[in-house]
């Protein structure tokens, strides 16, 4: 029965499996390529550097990192000096919902207490709120220390973000991942120590 094996079907056969097997994986190759992120996805999520040297005191600063904004403040004396004196009025003035990391677990919600390092997203429904810096502004009343106004529904957040009672924001602003590389140069979305 061996005798009667047709080699030049056989060769036919062959081949012609080969040609399929590549031809799927040449078909497939794209379907799992597009699975993969792209370059430009995997740089939207990568830490980024921020230069803190050039902002002024009392002024903010904003960066992009994971495609949100993350504002950088450089606060006074007098904003630092006001953050204690409105505990009261916050819904959370201690951080205790962990919106921050652990080295940033202080009433500054910082790592050196001028800079503020925070995501500009509102904690109620995505909004970007406005710095406002200024004390008692007139459409924010007498008792305005300066801070963050989310003009969408209301929320308002003092010179640490955290947030006040009474506004529809569940909670303080988010305090990303962030380190010193240097005396000016802020590290944002990398707090290992490998990176350091």
């Amino acid at each position: 029965m061996a005798d009667n094996v047709n080699l030049s079907k056989r060769r036919l056969l062959t081949a012609t499996t080969a040609g399929g097997v590549i031809a799927a994986a040449g078909a497939g190759a794209p379907f799992v390529l597009s699975l993969m992120p792209s370059e430009r996805a995997k740089a939207a999520g990568a830490p980024i550097e921020v230069d803190v040297s050039t902002i002024k005191p009392g002024m903010m600063i904003s960066a992009e990192w994971q495609g949100k904004p993350v504002w950088i403040v450089r606060r006074t004396k007098e904003m630092l000096d006001l953050l204690a004196k409105h505990d009261d009025k916050l819904v959370d003035p201690e951080s205790s919902v962990q919106q921050q990391p652990n080295y940033c677990h202080n009433p500054y919600r910082s790592i050196k207490p001028e800079y503020l390092v925070v995501l500009g997203v509102c904690t109620h429904l995505g909004c970007s709120p406005t710095y406002r810096p200024e004390v008692a502004p007139a459409d924010l009343g007498k008792d305005w220390p300066g801070g963050w106004f989310c003009p969408c529904h209301g929320s308002r957040f003092d010179l640490a973000a955290r947030v006040y009672k009474g506004v529809p924001a569940p909670s303080n602003l988010i305090v990303p991942p962030h380190k010193y590389l240097s005396e000016n140069t802020l590290l944002i979305g990398d707090d290992s120590k490998e990176a350091a």
